[in-house]
């Protein structure tokens, strides 16, 4: 079992680990047109993986063909509800067989510790079938009309759904995209991100082997400059599903106007706030929280709590107890099951974070704790978690998305300047908040500009429930039933009875 893998057993499995490399189009493993490649680097040893190929224009042009081609032909959008449930009930066993694979794919090529790693997997195999046992319990509408007429309200696939996902959490952002995209019909072609594209293509792999038909599900490894802005641009793409910056999403949809105007699904941007109120229950426990809520995944987390907004009267015991228990979660080697942090993921990124530490000095903030790499691994890309007190909304640290391990503390008075600085952001992913006053949680969790609050916990939820935010977080939602609405069509249809 994966829970008994020692740090040696995963080193070992890790040595032994081959990688699939190349394209999946239509329903063979190919190069790249051009024969372009790029490297797959570990971020915590700073070794390379592989050269995985580097899709662009013309790739997307022959999977996008071969898409169509199969949606046309009605392989998968017209497939039975049954029989379509079956092939991803398989793909998903097939996941759980190589869950041990699939994690070590994600900890490799983006540095994220294994045992987050193997509770990401979980979540990709139970998006999976949930979707999976969705496709044939959903049902139509019949209209209220008068006795003349019938009017019905079908739900039908779009077409061709174009997935862009980040390098993150790599193959459970990849499940939340193409789960409901299937489920509901549609030939999907997935763009992983560069910086983790191995599970991607290792699933491509395992879809084939559950019997997905040729040209349902495709996977184009490359760059968002060249194969994720073909796939926005295409005349023959019907929808586009995009995790990653502001910026990006703001240039797909600017590409889906210039082409066909296809239908755009951002989950962007985050900056979230974390409010702790002196009323709290436990003050240790949340503080724990707190610091999970920013140091998990190394802080590369789109919803990371990485504003703390704590009541004045409690803000120095609470910080000194975050600051407590950020010494428990410094990182470590990805492959040791104890590592709470692994490594960032690249060294674009690593600069990135360290910059912005440098800047909150510069600008004033108090640094309580960290602001430096570390080298738990020789040769890594590693971020001590840091912690500043003290911060404005001005100050970068306390507006911008850091994406790192850095956390940024804020003092209140009160439940309306809580609120206030809570919503003084561009975005609008996630927010928690933490008290015990339930006319308190009623009030304040209606006002947070969000699209999801956690009332005393922090990412609860599960595949019951949507996922996304307002503003500048983007638009549409992941999970629940409510993203496989996006992924298909209404179509009316309306009969005359009186003739």
């Amino acid at each position: 079992m994966s829970a008994n893998l020692t740090h040696a057993d995963w080193q070992r499995l890790a040595g032994e680990l081959s990688f699939e490399t190349r394209a999946y189009i239509g329903d063979a493993f190919v190069e790249a047109a051009s024969g372009e490649t790029f490297e797959a680097i570990n971020p915590a040893t700073g070794q390379r993986l592989a050269r995985v190929a580097s899709c662009d224009a013309a790739d997307v042009e022959a999977a996008v063909g071969h898409a169509r081609a199969a949606f046309n032909r009605g392989d998968w959008s017209r497939l039975a509800p049954g029989a379509r449930k079956q092939a991803m009930l398989r793909l998903a066993a097939l996941m759980e067989m190589h869950i041990n694979e699939l994690a070590l794919l994600d900890t490799l090529d983006m540095g994220k510790p294994i045992g987050s790693s193997l509770g990401d997997m979980a979540g990709a195999i139970g998006c999976i079938r949930y979707n999976a046992e969705t496709i044939d319990k959903l049902y139509g509408e019949v209209a209220p009309t008068g006795e003349e007429s019938l009017g019905l309200v079908l739900r039908e696939p779009l077409g061709v759904v174009g997935s862009i996902v980040p390098w993150n959490f790599p193959l459970m952002m990849t499940a939340w995209k193409i789960g409901p995209a299937l489920a509901a019909g549609n030939s999907v072609i997935l763009k992983p991100s560069e910086k983790s594209p191995l599970s991607a293509l290792r699933l491509a792999r395992l879809a084939q082997e559950a019997g997905l038909p040729a040209g349902v599900f495709q996977v184009l490894p490359g760059f968002g400059h060249t194969a994720g802005k073909a796939l926005a641009l295409s005349m023959d793409v019907d929808c586009l599903s995009f995790t990653g910056s502001t910026g990006v999403g703001k240039q797909l949809m600017q590409y889906a106007g210039q082409s066909n105007l296809k239908r755009v699904y951002l989950e962007c941007g985050g900056k979230s706030p974390n409010l702790v109120f002196a009323d709290c229950r436990d003050l240790d426990a949340v503080a724990r929280h707190a610091a999970e809520a920013i140091f998990h995944n190394q802080g590369e987390v789109c919803i990371a709590g990485s504003r703390l907004l704590v009541e004045n009267s409690i803000r120095e015991a609470f910080v000194e107890r975050v600051l407590a228990h950020a010494e428990t979660m410094q990182p470590g080697d990805p492959l040791d099951p104890a590592s709470f942090m692994g490594a960032i993921v690249d060294a674009t990124q690593h600069a990135r974070i360290l910059d912005y530490i440098r800047q909150g000095v510069a600008e004033g903030a108090n640094l309580r704790t960290g602001g430096q790499a570390v080298s738990p691994v020789a040769g890594g890309l590693f971020v001590a978690p840091t912690v500043f007190d003290n911060v404005t909304p001005q100050m970068a640290i306390g507006r911008e998305e850091v994406f790192g391990p850095v956390l940024a503390v804020f003092g209140f008075d009160s439940e309306e300047q809580a609120v206030a600085l809570a919503n003084d952001s561009e975005y609008g992913l996630a927010a928690g908040l933490w008290s015990q006053d339930i006319d308190r949680i009623m009030r304040v969790s209606r006002r947070l500009h969000s699209g999801q609050v956690f009332v005393n916990n922090w990412a609860g939820g599960d595949m019951t429930v949507p996922f996304g935010g307002v503003k500048q977080s983007g638009n549409g939602r992941d999970k629940s039933h409510h993203s496989l609405a996006e992924y298909s069509e209404l179509k009316t249809v309306w009969m005359s009875l009186a003739t």
